[in-house]
């Protein structure tokens, strides 16, 4: 069994290094606001990440196959809600800090927590590259493994996604201590790269659709 939750923790950090929109968010989080909201985003990521493999592991992925038209319609979906939070991230300040610690209320903490996980879950469940590489890709990889085997690689790609995104956090966290008030740039950059995915993911439904009208043959 632990064998399989390595695994599973293997998995789940190598899908995490390619530059992604949970990765981007975690950044942004850390920036723009603290270390536990970018934390949280990560953790949001980490049980989406779980959800996907479980559904691919367990043998959902034939409903993607009989249902052609929902990958273009998750693809637009995602396009636009990228979209709407590039917009908004670009536009957006970094809060402000007072030695090093930000000054807000206390009962704004918990807010970020739960906004933080709520950004980064929607950006996996969203998100139809996770749908592609855990329901197609690593479910048909674990195949024919028993339940228990199948749950504990699941447990495993959480760990190990949900600890690359806190590496990510914590680097992101270290990265605004020494840039200071610099680190309004990295926000913005962070804002285009959503901006870019939003864009792709648009294209891709186009083109999605395209292929699936009798005329484009």
């Amino acid at each position: 069994m632990l064998t399989y939750f390595l695994i599973g923790a293997a998995i789940g950090a190598l899908t995490g290094v390619p530059i992604g929109p949970v990765n981007v968010a975690v950044i942004d989080a850390a920036y723009r606001h603290c270390l536990r909201r970018a934390i949280a985003v990560g953790f949001g990521g980490c049980i989406g990440d779980g959800i996907y493999a479980g559904v691919g592991i367990f043998g959902i992925a034939p409903l993607l196959e009989k249902n052609p038209n929902l990958p273009p319609i998750l693809y637009g979906f995602s396009g636009i809600v990228l979209l709407m939070y590039g917009l908004w991230t670009v536009r957006a300040r970094p809060v402000k800090t007072v030695s090093g610690v930000e000054a807000q209320p206390e009962n704004k903490k918990s807010q970020h927590v739960v906004t933080g996980f709520i950004i980064g879950f929607a950006l996996i469940v969203l998100n139809p590259a996770a749908i592609v590489t855990w329901v197609v890709i690593v479910g048909p990889f674990m195949s024919g493994v028993t339940a228990m085997e199948g749950l504990m690689a699941v447990l495993g790609i959480s760990a190990g996604s949900f600890c690359w995104f806190t590496f990510v956090a914590y680097l992101a966290d270290h990265g605004k201590k020494v840039l200071g008030d610099r680190a309004v740039w990295i926000t913005r950059i962070v804002g285009y790269l959503l901006i870019g995915y939003g864009c792709y993911s648009l294209g891709r439904a186009g083109y999605l659709v395209y292929m699936l009208t009798p005329f484009s043959g």
